[in-house]
């Protein structure tokens, strides 16, 4: 289990409507939502160090910085290990999957949006084992 989720999303709407995923789960006391990508690597910097894991769930279209640039930060910054990516995208392309493949030390798959149950209980293991991605290559 992580001990902190974080929505990054720059769409308040979105985080708001993922929160309440959470929520159904009973892991609202967990997110930390984010429409700025920047605030979310500034918070991931200065959190005190821990070895418990943080998953991210990451937009990829925002317009501060996409979440490939996103990536890019954490990987040059050399953040730790212990934190996991999902991208969340309206729309899986080739593309992307090609580029994301490039971060694999952090991003463990895809979901598209809007974030349901079942793919929150995938990636932290909630009530059910985890399922194989749909997305191929991870």
């Amino acid at each position: 289990m992580y001990k902190e989720i974080y929505l990054v999303d720059d769409e308040e709407l979105i985080n708001t409507v993922n929160a309440i995923q959470f929520r159904k789960l009973g892991l609202e006391d967990k997110v930390k939502s984010f429409t700025n990508p920047e605030w979310a690597l500034d918070n991931l910097r200065f959190r005190e160090d821990s070895p418990e894991r943080i998953i991210v769930f990451l937009d990829i279209n925002m317009p501060e910085m996409s979440g490939f640039e996103f990536l890019e930060f954490m990987y040059l910054e050399k953040f730790p290990q212990i934190i996991d990516v999902v991208i969340v995208t309206s729309s899986i392309s080739e593309d992307d999957l090609e580029m994301s493949r490039k971060f694999k030390k952090y991003v463990r798959g895809f979901i598209k949006k809007p974030l349901k149950k079942e793919d929150i209980q995938a990636y932290l293991k909630v009530d059910m084992p985890l399922p194989e991605t749909s997305v191929a290559g991870f």
